[in-house]
């Protein structure tokens, strides 16, 4: 696990000391070791960076950037089977001098080309070097677990794990875009591919960028798409044969995450996705593996008991932490820097806090990220068909059209009731269309599009996303797989993986998620989808493998969100945030937004009214991230 950053410069302009800058940013993803490589040629520059986080092979022969023959790479992440394929190319004359993965990438690319990807499992994001082809491929893990921001301008490509590295580079232009903006206010993150800067892209998972030096040119190439899976022909089995090979799919992805030559754990919320990992990987160990858990004193937000009954029942390690509002408090004002473009999810705060309390005792902790969106644990996806078929379609139309007449304002009782006109905005918007996918599109908005005309200052095009899929999606899918496979693509790498990767590296821990197999949900995806949700039961197929390990009782619960108390906070004792960053003078800075209505929404809601507090944060969040990156 690693930072890795550089450039191809065709101007050749860019010397060593650029690089330098480029990667020490990186320190925090790599503080174990660094490399720089410059190579000077007639056409170009080329500038290849890592910081390095030694997980596997901990001696110097791990030393990127590494080289063989023609071959050059940096490389951030992990190939589990690296073994296996190891012993492979070893069957065909290779020899190996390392112990590491980074020298079975070079060798496999040197045996089969850039289809090598196809092989490994793993997180990756990696840069290769071929001085005979003249070529440079930049790859993207299968599902986007490890980051790659791109930037491609006069003549100049700079590359890295995190969009900080650019600002090193003189002739970034960092330019933001303002129809990116919107899309970021209005998700709470910035979707893929594109960025807050112009110019620049996030690489998408499954893809490659093949850079032909010679002709100056920049191709990209998809070699995974989980939409793949999802429009192959659903699998005849039963639901018994279905939890007994998902159950053997999840043991062999888990036990592949535990290889490490450090020491490793867990995130244990409690939850099905965490308690299941916890579980198949303590079950037939005598060594205790390591947990960890986060809790607040206050009611409503505090995970920790549950967690710990989990931890007891199964036998692990257990740590737990009480954090207390002055430790959050700590993290807040770091959150432009861990979280470099913005991000305004409500649990970055935890998820940096759990992230500090491990690496007390681990370099590596295993998460239980993309539970929710393979197995369908969220309440959006149940919600989502039954806005669209609570009545018959020409009822909702009519009824559309006439709330479309209506100021939700004007509404005696129901305009003081919680966030009412933004869900009154959504629900005319599911209505008028019918569609299920369109209702998970409208309920993952935070802030509507009649919102985003009131609070951005100058007009903008929303840009189309990976919500807007459902064409490249065959009918075999119902509505609950084609939600499943969008939030795949979107909320899945553009929120919770990024949340994850940001956290855990700026305390030099590596983040594995081991949900993200790709063998996991290449065949959960061909399940039909009443193995997952079933009425108004979510996850069916995970609860049942659970249930074999650990006893129901325990885990029958509510659910409840990984979240910091912001909530309360911000009423409180962080109440001067809102008044800061959300003041005339501070809004009106960079030309971005109409004060007034976002005034006026802040005093509604440090008032005590019916607001939510995430329209705020989103706004909150990047008056903090315009101070420190414009």
């Amino acid at each position: 696990m690693c930072g890795i950053s550089g450039y191809i410069d065709f101007t050749g302009k860019s010397g060593r000391d650029v690089l330098v800058g480029m990667v020490d940013c990186l320190t925090h993803r790599g503080p174990d070791d660094s490399g720089y490589h410059v190579v000077q040629h007639d056409n170009y520059t080329l500038g290849l960076g890592q910081r390095r986080l030694s997980i596997l092979d901990l001696s110097p022969l791990g030393h990127q950037p590494m080289f063989f023959e023609n071959l050059g790479i940096v490389f951030n992440g992990e190939i589990y089977n690296f073994q296996e394929i190891r012993q492979e190319l070893i069957a065909q004359g290779h020899s190996f001098i390392s112990g590491g993965d980074t020298e079975v990438i070079l060798k496999a690319f040197k045996t089969w080309g850039p289809a090598c990807v196809q092989r490994f499992i793993g997180m990756f994001a990696f840069v290769l070097h071929d001085t005979d082809t003249n070529k440079v491929y930049i790859y993207r893990d299968r599902a986007g677990v490890k980051p790659l921001f791109y930037y491609w301008h006069n003549n100049l490509l700079l590359f890295s794990s995190e969009l900080k590295s650019f600002h090193r580079h003189p002739a970034f232009e960092k330019s933001l875009d303002y129809n990116h903006l919107a899309l970021y206010l209005q998700y709470n993150y910035v979707p893929g591919p594109y960025s807050i800067f112009k110019n620049t892209t996030k690489l998408s998972p499954g893809h490659y960028l093949e850079v032909d030096l010679q002709k100056r040119t920049v191709v990209t190439h998809q070699y995974w798409n989980v939409l793949d899976h999802y429009n192959k022909e659903k699998l005849k089995i039963s639901k018994q044969e279905a939890i007994e090979e998902t159950e053997r799919l999840l043991k062999s992805a888990f036990e592949y995450r535990m290889v490490s030559d450090v020491p490793v754990g867990v995130f244990l919320s409690g939850g099905y996705d965490s308690t299941a990992i916890a579980a198949l990987l303590q079950k037939g160990r005598t060594e205790k593996i390591k947990t960890f858990t986060i809790g607040f004193d206050v009611e409503g937000f505090d995970e920790a008991p549950e967690a710990k009954k989990i931890a007891n029942f199964l036998g692990t390690d257990h740590t737990e932490h009480y954090c207390t509002p002055q430790e959050a408090f700590a993290i807040i004002p770091t959150l432009a820097d861990i979280y470099d473009e913005p991000f305004a999810d409500n649990s970055t705060v935890p998820t940096v806090l759990v992230s500090k309390l491990a690496r007390q005792s681990v370099k590596v902790a295993l998460s239980g990220d993309a539970g929710d969106e393979i197995f369908g644990g969220y309440y959006k996806f149940i919600q989502s068909v039954e806005l669209t078929s609570q009545f018959p379609k020409p009822l909702q139309r009519t009824l559309a059209g006439v709330m479309s007449m209506v100021n939700p304002e004007k509404l005696p009782y129901f305009k003081d009731r919680y966030n009412f006109s933004t869900r009154y905005e959504k629900v005319s918007e599911i209505w008028r269309s019918g569609n299920p996918l369109t209702a998970l599109k409208q309920i993952s908005h935070y802030i509507t599009g009649s919102e985003l005309k009131q609070y951005l200052k100058h007009s903008f095009l929303l840009p189309p996303t990976d919500f807007d899929l459902e064409k490249d999606m065959l009918d075999n899918n119902d509505a609950f797989n084609k939600m499943l496979a969008i939030d795949y693509r979107t909320f899945l790498v553009d929120n919770n993986l990024v949340k994850v990767d940001r956290a855990t590296m700026s305390v030099g821990l590596e983040g594995r998620e081991p949900f993200l197999d790709h063998r996991v949900i290449e065949f959960v995806s061909r399940l039909p989808s009443s193995y997952k949700i079933h009425g108004k039961e979510k996850k069916v197929l995970l609860r049942d493998i659970v249930h074999r390990h650990v006893d129901k009782p325990l885990m029958d619960r509510p659910k409840k969100p990984f979240i910091a108390p912001l909530t309360v906070w911000f009423r409180q004792e962080l109440k001067d945030y809102f008044l800061h960053y959300l003041s005339e003078d501070n809004l009106k800075k960079g030309d971005f937004f109409n004060p007034a209505p976002i005034i006026a929404l802040r005093d509604r809601y440090l008032s005590g009214a019916q607001v939510n507090h995430q329209k705020l944060w989103n706004i909150l969040i990047f008056q903090m991230w315009k101070e420190k990156w414009l």
